[in-house]
């Protein structure tokens, strides 16, 4: 396979079009359009369905596409490095992160990592759902507590717990029976009951749901104005807890959160992903671990 041809199809790619594609690289759009015939001859398939005004990639065209703009853009960033003599990170770098990780803990970390590196942009995407670093198009995927999987590596970076806490004003009378309580819930805490461990030993909370929420913030958020006790992660909560702004009842049983930072397995780690690796593991909290394989 021509890999010449292979950067000018996910060029074309990735810009929507030969015109797009033809300005970026300051190269004709015949050029470029021979490039992908000769690409799509070689392969003996249809890459790109050509429209009078529309460009389309066809299923293979797009199987491609995912499979290579990221080992290819690895390829261009070690050539410019090794032409540089230096191994200095560069370059794009995307991040999927739970929301809560990312408004709590990962601006601080992204902050520190662009200061020390200016030469990589980082752009972050706080969102829930699970997401995939090949279909997606993400460097690194962040996952609380994820299922093993052989086709992602990675490290655990955070150990979490989560906290029954409540508003300012309402007294923790947690006892050995089991009671009922008003409460807010996010979908994992959406339990019909709450094994809390408290300085009384183990007690049974039946959550009276008067707000479910969707995000662990509208959650914190909904404590803070009185509307219930709640389930909530520490990291969320940890300076509400120190300022007296919220009250500590107790913490949910079981085992604790991880919180992992991962990586498509096929792909050679860049030196941008190695340098906020590591930029994670000196994030200030506590329960940080070190750095564990996800093939376990």
């Amino acid at each position: 396979m021509d890999l010449h041809a292979l950067a000018d199809f996910n060029l074309v790619a990735t810009h929507g079009g030969f015109g797009r594609a033809s300005r970026q690289a300051g190269r004709s759009k015949a050029t470029l359009s021979r490039k992908v015939s000769e690409l799509e001859a070689s392969l003996g398939v249809r890459l790109i369905d050509r429209g009078s005004r529309t460009l389309r990639l066809t299923d293979e065209g797009r199987a491609l596409h995912q499979r290579t703009q990221g080992p290819l853009a690895e390829i261009a960033e070690a050539r410019e490095a090794v032409a540089a003599g230096v191994a200095e990170p560069r370059g794009k770098l995307r991040i999927s992160a739970p929301i809560v990780l990312a408004h709590v803990l990962l601006p601080s970390a992204a902050a520190a990592f662009v200061a020390a590196y200016p030469q990589v942009e980082v752009e972050i995407v706080a969102e829930d759902r699970k997401t995939d670093p090949v279909e997606d198009d993400y460097d690194i995927v962040i996952r609380v507590d994820p299922a093993p999987d052989e086709r992602l590596i990675g490290r655990r970076i955070i150990e979490d717990e989560r906290l029954l806490v409540g508003p300012v004003g309402v007294k923790a009378t947690l006892g050995h029976e089991e009671q009922a309580m008003p409460a807010v819930v996010h979908p994992v805490t959406a339990d019909a009951v709450w094994e809390i461990e408290t300085e009384r030993g183990l007690c049974r909370l039946r959550p009276q749901v008067r707000l479910r929420l969707s995000s662990f913030l509208m959650v914190r958020d909904a404590v803070l104005a009185g509307a219930g006790v709640a389930i909530v992660p520490r990291m969320l909560v940890q300076k509400d807890l120190a300022t007296g702004r919220l009250v500590l009842w107790g913490v949910q049983t079981g085992p604790k959160v991880e919180i992992w930072a991962l990586q498509n397995s096929r792909r050679l780690t860049s030196s941008k992903i190695r340098a906020f690796l590591a930029a994670l593991d000196g994030m200030d909290i506590s329960g940080r671990v070190g750095s564990t394989a996800m093939g376990r």
